[in-house]
């Protein structure tokens, strides 16, 4: 069973990801229905950045499991026989 620490940290992960999915939701599926002059736009970004963060998001995420799978086959490696 996990510890009371690790239950708080992976709901506060499910929290955050709940945030995140319903905040990025209403800025790429309802905001382009609102006008642009409406009080709800100065809680958003423009949207060109509904692209460009989650393709950073995606080239960062690709380059840290690259060096993940790197490291761990760097440290597992054979050394060569010399005959």
């Amino acid at each position: 069973m996990a510890s009371g620490v690790d239950q708080a940290a992976g709901m506060s992960l499910v929290l955050f990801s709940l945030l995140l999915f319903t905040y990025y939701s209403v800025w790429v599926v309802v905001l382009p229905f609102v006008d642009s002059d409406h009080a709800l736009n100065k809680y958003f970004l423009p949207r060109e950045y509904s692209v460009i963060l989650p393709a950073l998001a995606a080239v960062v995420l690709l380059l840290c499991v690259g060096a993940f799978t790197a490291a761990i086959m760097w440290k597992n490696r054979k050394p060569k026989k010399v005959d």
